[in-house]
């Protein structure tokens, strides 16, 4: 089994950034259904998006519940939801762990150490 690490560091509000967002999520979702250990990781301005999709009007809703329900481990910097103006409890109520592993960032070289391959959106 591979292991594949997606960080999604677009920010909401055009339409890249949206196309980056549906690749984040649509990748994982294949991955994890195909027997890949993966792991998606709004980081940065990426972390914008957790109010966006949880909102049932927002077209990527339903592929943001289906990625959810597939079981793989999905994250939220818990430095960057802050600093980019969103609540951590934003994450935690839409069902998303907070990653803060290195100075309440995602720890980058523990990806690495454990094997993952890195793709940034």
């Amino acid at each position: 089994m591979d292991k594949m690490a997606i960080i999604l560091h677009a920010e909401p509000g055009t339409r890249d950034a949206m196309g980056r967002a549906a690749h984040a999520m649509l990748y994982t979702k294949e991955l994890k259904e195909r027997g890949h250990e993966v792991k998606l990781i709004f980081d940065g301005n990426g972390t914008k998006w957790v109010n966006e999709l949880t909102k049932e009007s927002n077209s990527l809703h339903p592929l943001f519940v289906a990625v959810r329900e597939t079981g793989a481990m999905v994250g939220v910097c818990k430095f960057c939801i802050s600093a980019t103006g969103g609540k951590p409890e934003d994450a935690i109520n839409a069902g998303l762990p907070l990653d803060g592993e290195y100075n309440d960032h995602m720890s980058f070289a523990n990806l690495v150490k454990a094997g993952y391959q890195v793709m940034t959106l």
